[in-house]
């Protein structure tokens, strides 16, 4: 219960509108917010790390998405949105029954066309289709707020890098250490390569993905590192690639679900780990740590993740029944990423886009949100030229605001609820009043917040996770809101809700 408070729906326990709009879980979040450090940190991060500005525009594009567009979309019934809960990752077919996506598969993972013929059109939840054109649009924005806003400066710091340049205090006390040297880096990306086309063309059936599909996918990373790492770097928050690596796969190479999930992985992820590359880099560039040291640490780290991650993985499917299946009433793994990520491979590999957002489908308005997104940092810089008295204008971050609920879903409303008033008051109420707190003790607090929460989760599973031990009681009622996945259209009938006539 203290991952959602969600004490509307306590109020209303009969009302499908009421559950809507207070579930935290389910439905738009108003009003509800959580007690668990886990739900405020677990997807956009710690609060407190984040600078004001980026959490105002954070909040802005939440309050826009959220509680604006998706709330008009469904009362309008765009897409016939009242035949679907209001949040839901769920595929659904045109009655509101969850789509069976194991008939339209065939024994080699591919679509079966006249299977899908049969079962009908792909139908998403309201917020689900929105976030897909959120996402579109925050890739353009991504890309004309960097051109416009740090253009000149790019540029002029790519030239800088060819000549001598005066060194600041860091560099200079960082020069007596010796460099990775650049074949290092080259190195280990030509034998990474190399190793990713082998295994994509040796397990070709299984992976699906050709050899081309890997140098794309890694060209597409390699592109949108600089402007993606430029805004991570002023707003503690990342535009993701997700949507557009698969959106791009699965136009050329549809009906792969497999390829287009090792596309993404290999295009979104590689870019990922490359901003948190650069990330450590700069804090041990700033805590003077020698640079080979570092990487050193960085590759034996990355090492033993992945054997740890692996290991890890295969141990929980061999020994825990019916693990990341939400139907499952006794299972806790409900894995809520995982579930996304599958329910992203059957949308844009397995059915494809064009089937979904192009000239087949049934979404294909979504594509229009490109053209919002590229025009919206223009209105910004244009505003930001006509009144530079104003210097407030140039904080309105496009690609953040836009791209702020690119983690929904999985992320639910209440972690942006309540992750937005802790951002709210830890970074203008705090600093305002008490910036000695502040700059002493903020982030000492984050890191104490997510230690303790690891610590506790490790030490739950050991006491009383192993031996299946639990309390049921009135508290394990997560979230309160059983009809806030109820559709609203007339005759529709889903187990569980009330139909309405």
């Amino acid at each position: 219960m203290l991952t959602s408070l969600s004490w509307i729906c306590w109020i209303f326990p009969k009302s499908i509108l009421a559950q809507q709009l207070g579930s935290g879980l389910y439905g738009l979040g108003i009003g509800a917010f959580g007690l668990d450090w886990s739900t405020i940190s677990s997807y956009l991060g710690s609060p407190l790390a984040s600078p004001w500005f980026a959490t105002a525009n954070v909040a802005a594009g939440f309050v826009f998405v959220m509680y604006i567009l998706t709330p008009l979309c469904y009362w309008l019934n765009v897409y016939k949105a009242k035949t679907f809960p209001i949040f839901s990752d769920d595929l659904f077919t045109t009655t509101g029954q969850k789509y069976n996506i194991s008939a339209i598969i065939d024994s080699h993972f591919h679509l079966d066309l006249a299977a899908y013929n049969r079962e009908g059109p792909l139908y998403l939840s309201t917020f689900f289709a929105v976030t897909y054109g959120v996402g579109f649009a925050a890739l353009t924005a991504t890309i004309v707020h960097v051109a416009l806003f740090h253009g000149r400066e790019i540029w002029e710091q790519s030239k800088a890098s060819f000549q001598e340049k005066k060194m600041d205090i860091h560099t200079r006390l960082m020069s007596k250490y010796s460099q990775v040297p650049e074949w290092w880096f080259v190195c280990i990306l030509l034998v990474n390569i190399a190793l990713t086309i082998f295994a994509c063309e040796y397990y070709k059936e299984q992976l699906q993905l050709p050899w081309w599909g890997v140098l794309l996918a890694c060209g597409i990373a390699i592109i949108f590192t600089l402007p993606i790492g430029i805004i991570t770097a002023i707003t503690n928050q990342s535009p993701g690639l997700n949507i557009i690596t698969e959106y791009i796969i699965g136009y050329i190479y549809p009906g792969y679900p497999v390829a287009n999930m090792c596309f993404k992985v290999y295009g979104y992820i590689s870019m990922t780990q490359a901003i948190t590359f650069l990330q450590d880099f700069k804090l041990g560039h700033y805590m003077k740590i020698p640079p080979r040291t570092m990487f050193m640490a960085q590759v034996v780290g990355t090492i033993i993740a992945c054997i740890t991650y692996l290991g890890t993985a295969w141990w929980l499917m061999e020994t825990i029944p019916d693990i990341c299946d939400s139907t499952a009433s006794d299972s806790v793994w409900t894995c809520p990423s995982d579930h996304v990520f599958y329910d992203a491979s059957v949308i844009w590999g397995l059915i494809g886009p064009r089937r979904i957002f192009g000239d087949l489908g049934t979404y294909e308005a979504v594509n229009w949100f490109f053209l919002g997104g590229a025009i919206a940092p223009i209105l910004v810089w244009l505003a930001a030229k006509a009144f530079p008295q104003q210097e407030w204008i140039r904080l309105i971050n496009m690609p953040v605001l836009i791209g702020a609920t690119g983690m929904m879903p999985p992320a639910t409303a209440v972690n942006y609820t309540t992750w937005i008033l802790v951002g709210f008051l830890s970074g203008f109420v705090v600093y305002r009043y008490r910036p000695d707190l502040w700059q002493r003790y903020n982030y000492v607090l984050s890191g104490s917040l997510d230690a303790g929460l690891a610590f506790m989760g490790v030490l739950l599973y050991f006491c009383l996770g192993l031996e299946n031990i639990s309390v049921d009681w009135w508290g394990n009622d997560l979230d309160g809101c059983p009809l806030a996945a109820c559709p609203t259209a007339k005759g529709v009938h889903v187990e569980g809700c009330p139909v309405i006539n």
